[in-house]
């Protein structure tokens, strides 16, 4: 307001007390741009040198430094950045303070300098933040330098400082990671080699999986490179000859290894390796993936006998794996082989004890609809009814029913789900019952009788119930939604009457 009014000193008098309270960055920001406005300066920099002493931060001072070098001299300018770096101390190795003050020097065409700057940087700040500034050092060096060379400087220091931190931490494999892909950039394939040697030399010193997950991969990166980098797929075999061999499968194992050193088997063309290797894998280390990728392969090849072994064999490994047995029956459904499939079904169903169980009988029965044979269907879902209540078997049953036009059947199961739902006192599930015996009605046309099943719908209602501690202490209230069914509804009505009606007599036997 006093600037509008044209009274610059009682502006700069509210700005100086204001600053007196030590406000935000906006607010001193706010009070420079002013100053400039009239080309003071000298003013300027005087709040700047407050403003860096009250808050000083790596923004701040590169703030302060872009304003000496838009308005100020070359040397003015570099004393901000040095003094900003001296005053900061470990907090100046930060990539955007070193990264603009390198770039500066290079802008006033000091080049030596910016480079000098640059290297200080990559030696100061952790590898974690200083990819932004590598790049821009290359960058640099690409234009003013001499190219290899400097990037024979980078590689060296980035090596150095990967022997360093794996003298610390030899089993760190992230680490090894980085440096193996620092080593396959330049391109020298021996180091490349020795860097993997050295790094899998490192075997995890614990038996739990979790310890030998990252080191896998470094054998798996290590065939992958013997075989695609080198076209040595000699070398890539004994890779994964050695990493299955060092593998305790007796405690664990990794069927991605497996995996892959079959398919390099399936790339050189040798089969009958392929199968070894998946054999010898199901032999130590029988696993859900391990036969699902030995399956894929004899299927690509027309081996549907072998497929069926292998099939088999799984099951005989894992009998609870709903998977598998579905794969198998629709394997054979795929081929025509209806009696078969149906087989498998019934011997998956028949199955003590089964990982998904819904998901085998749902596959079954969308098996004999496929094939049109709705009365085995219906079978199914009989026999899957006196197994077990859930609604969910309720409304696919009586849906399968109208959807093949047998609408008393339908009615049937709903009945009968409702009626055991209720029994059990099932509110919830009932109200999905109803909802879809309500949607079948309504979907018949003339022929349905929504009013009668909206006539069973219940009321939902809000109740309050405690919530309660470890100890059993009610520790507060919580809301939930209720609900009264028409046919639970009359017999509390009842209970209710017959208590006003004992109430009454009592207080007549009192009268008299």
């Amino acid at each position: 307001m006093e600037e509008m009014l044209g009274n610059v000193a009682g502006a700069r008098q509210i700005f100086d007390r204001w600053m007196q309270w030590e406000p935000e960055d906006n607010a001193w920001t706010s009070y420079i741009k002013m100053e400039m406005r009239y080309k003071e300066t000298d003013r300027a920099r005087e709040v700047f040198e407050r403003f860096v002493s009250l808050a000083p931060k790596v923004t701040t001072w590169m703030k302060y430094a872009k304003f000496e070098s838009k308005y100020g001299t070359t040397t003015k300018a570099r004393a901000v950045y040095e003094r900003a770096i001296s005053e900061l101390g470990e907090y100046a190795h930060e990539p955007e303070l070193l990264m603009a003050f390198a770039k500066f020097e290079e802008r006033v065409k000091e080049i030596e300098r910016s480079r000098a700057i640059f290297k200080f940087a990559l030696d100061s700040i952790p590898k974690s933040k200083a990819n932004e500034l590598y790049q821009a050092f290359v960058a640099f060096e690409k234009q003013h330098g001499d190219r290899e060379g400097i990037e024979d400087v980078i590689v060296s220091k980035r090596r150095f400082q990967y022997e360093e931190e794996l003298k610390e931490h030899p089993f760190n494999y992230d680490t090894w990671f980085d440096y193996v892909r620092l080593e396959e950039g330049t391109g020298d394939a021996d180091r490349v080699r020795e860097v993997y040697e050295r790094a899998i030399a490192q075997k995890p010193l614990s038996v739990e999986k979790r310890s030998w997950r990252r080191y896998v991969y470094l054998w798996i990166y290590y065939a992958v490179f013997e075989e695609l980098a080198m076209k040595d797929t000699e070398r890539a075999r004994n890779v994964y000859k050695e990493a299955l061999k060092i593998i305790p499968h007796a405690e664990f194992s990794f069927a991605k290894l497996w995996v892959m050193a079959a398919h390099l088997e399936v790339r050189c063309k040798d089969v009958a390796a392929a199968r070894k290797v998946f054999g010898r894998g199901i032999g130590q280390a029988p696993k859900e993936k391990l036969f699902k990728s030995y399956i894929e392969l004899e299927l690509q090849l027309g081996n549907i006998d072998r497929v069926r072994t292998i099939y088999e064999k799984q099951l005989e490994s894992f009998p609870a794996n709903c998977r598998a047995w579905t794969a198998f029956a629709e394997l054979e459904q795929s081929l025509g082989e209806l009696d078969r499939a149906r087989a498998i079904f019934e011997l998956g169903i028949g199955q003590a004890l089964l990982d998904m169980p819904e998901v085998l009988w749902k596959a079954y029965i969308d098996f004999e609809i496929a094939e049109g044979e709705h009365s085995k269907a219906r079978d199914l879902y009989s026999r899957l009814l006196e197994r077990t209540a859930h609604v969910k078997v309720f409304i696919s049953a009586a849906q399968f029913e109208s959807g093949i036009a047998e609408f008393e059947r339908a009615r049937a199961l709903y009945k009968r789900g409702d009626s055991t739902l209720q029994s059990a006192d099932a509110k919830e599930e009932r109200v999905l019952l109803l909802d879809s015996w309500l949607a079948m009605e309504e979907g018949m046309g003339e022929a349905g009788k929504p009013d009668e099943i909206r006539a069973k719908q219940p009321k939902q209602i809000k109740k309050k119930r405690p919530i309660t501690n470890d100890e059993g202490q009610t520790t507060g209230w919580e809301e939930y939604f209720d609900y009264i069914f028409p046919d639970e509804a009359k017999p509390q009505a009842l209970k209710i009457l017959e208590m006003a009606q004992k109430w009454k007599k009592q207080k007549t036997d009192e009268s008299a």
